[in-house]
């Protein structure tokens, strides 16, 4: 019995997700509130940890992996190997801190030079703090208008009231799930993965 739930648990599909942005913006908060329903006040800077979970994805049951990264990463060549392991990033900075947000654009430039050969990067600008309205410094307009220049989604979230948590991180998964799909399809024509046949017949046949 254990052997055939731990062959249905690994034959689930797996989306990796890494977390990115400058320190303190909010990324292991928004991690642990995904993961956990709690929030974590005091501010400790994350080393890099690991994590998944499976969840339900419009239906179907899949695993979700997230690498919450550190913002001051010592070495570029580690943020490279993360950067070539994610499937979708979140990008994330605080609305009460403008540098953090002035930093995002460093970060996607990174991600971009890691990914090169890939068309489109699944990945979400995150305006994170949205509990901390009286504090801002980043106009929501500023935010929206770098998304659109980069042909992304934007989204405030807060950890602290959970306000946008689970629609990011479902978002950003359906995105990757997309692109694999298009890649499936790409790569096989009409052969696909068996999970996928029914819906891919029903496509490929139009």
């Amino acid at each position: 019995m254990a052997a055939s739930k731990s062959k249905n648990q690994s034959s689930l599909a797996l989306h990796k997700v890494i977390m990115v942005g400058s320190g303190g913006v909010g990324k292991s908060a928004l991690t642990l509130q995904f993961m956990y329903d709690e929030f974590v006040e005091d501010y400790e800077p994350t080393k890099a940890d690991s994590y998944r979970k499976k969840v339900v994805l419009d239906g179907e049951e899949v695993q979700i992996d997230i690498l919450d990264t550190a913002g001051q990463e010592d070495y570029a060549a580690i943020r490279d190997n993360y950067f070539r392991s994610g499937e979708g990033f979140l990008l994330v900075f605080s609305i009460t801190e403008h540098e953090s947000f002035t930093a995002t654009a460093e970060f996607r430039e990174q991600i971009l030079r890691v990914k090169a050969e890939e068309d489109k990067i699944p990945l979400l600008v995150v305006g994170n703090k949205s509990d901390l309205e009286e504090r801002r410094q980043v106009p929501v307009e500023e935010a929206r208008s770098k998304a659109e220049e980069w042909g992304v989604q934007y989204v405030e979230t807060s950890a602290k009231t959970r306000a946008n948590v689970d629609k990011v991180f479902f978002d950003l998964m359906r995105e990757i799930r997309a692109k694999k799909m298009s890649e499936n399809k790409d790569k096989n024509g009409k052969k696909s993965g068996k999970n996928k046949k029914s819906f891919k017949e029903r496509c490929c046949l139009l």
